[in-house]
């Protein structure tokens, strides 16, 4: 598949020895839906600025369609649609001034699909943008964000702060209208629903790096969380060393061990390996793998 988005070991610090991000590499292919995921943070916002050229990196290279988003903006722009929870619009302006405005700056602007969403949103084009909810103004940077029928879309927390209704029309309006033709999509979110429900893949940052980079089918088919007494494995170093582990954590009187293994297959291996039968292995979902594998490990 083409490759639409490259990061290629990123570093991007903001004080000195205090790395945001550490030799961060991955892509995003055409049509591929891209959960970025990590605690807050994790500099999953600093990534996408990086995309859209908003910052640079320190050390290492992004590439958008082949293109540096620093040296050619414009060319990477134009062929970008961008929506975060904290953007910002002009207050003052109406929101037919600021969709006016858009369709200048995208000479590719799509008319009738501004019309079928100015609809199904139903949007007052002679409303000032300060009179707007946080969800109507969502909706306006979203017409505005991929009208121009984008090739790539970043989306950093856009639903954030919405009601789950507004919220899931928000996101699958944007998964119906553009992925379908090949858009490749970024999105950022903490509500594990709306990334199981629309990802096609994940990423997970922590510590500056990527912990996991998986699609979803085999993030649910794929792996597991093993709950091990601490009287079978009182070190905790046994459990680290064996094939497939991911993380380890205290949990009362168990490890809980995150393993890229069905359950069925790490449950064996840890009898095996433990000689314990009091070992529990399953799948969970999303959010709970997320705690598993950023929870505090102290």
């Amino acid at each position: 598949m083409t490759t639409v988005l490259e990061f290629e070991d990123i570093f991007r610090a903001y004080w000195e020895n205090r790395p945001v991000l550490s030799g961060v590499s991955f892509r995003v292919s055409q049509g591929e839906v891209v959960g970025l995921l990590g605690r807050n943070g994790a500099g999953k916002t600093t990534l996408m600025r990086l995309a859209i050229g908003l910052l640079f990196p320190q050390s290492g290279s992004v590439r958008v369609f082949g293109l540096s988003p620093a040296q050619e903006p414009l060319a990477v722009k134009k062929r970008v649609g961008y929506v975060a929870e904290d953007q910002v619009l002009p207050a003052e302006a109406r929101v037919e001034e600021v969709i006016r405005f858009h369709r200048f700056l995208f000479p590719a602007w799509d008319m009738e699909l501004e019309r079928q969403l100015l609809d199904r949103f139903n949007i007052d084009m002679n409303a000032k943008i300060r009179t707007l909810s946080k969800g109507e103004a969502r909706r306006v940077a979203l017409v505005c964000a991929v009208c121009h029928r984008p090739e790539l879309l970043i989306l950093d927390e856009p639903a954030g702060g919405l009601d789950p209704s507004v919220r899931r029309e928000f996101l699958e309006t944007v998964i119906q209208l553009l992925n379908r033709e090949g858009t490749a999509i970024l999105f950022s979110s903490h509500q594990m629903n709306d990334v199981e429900r629309i990802a096609s893949r994940v990423v997970l940052l922590d510590g500056g790096r990527v912990r996991l980079d998986e699609n979803m089918e085999n993030l649910r088919e794929g792996f597991c969380v093993a709950m091990v007494p601490k009287s079978a494995a009182p070190d905790i170093r046994v459990l680290e060393r064996m094939p497939g582990c991911l993380r380890v954590r205290p949990s009362f009187d168990d490890w809980h061990a995150v393993f890229q293994r069905p359950p069925e297959v790490a449950s064996a291996e840890l009898r095996q390996a433990l000689g314990e039968d009091g070992i529990r292995c399953i799948r969970v979902p999303l959010e709970d793998l997320f705690v598993e594998m950023l929870g505090d490990k102290r």
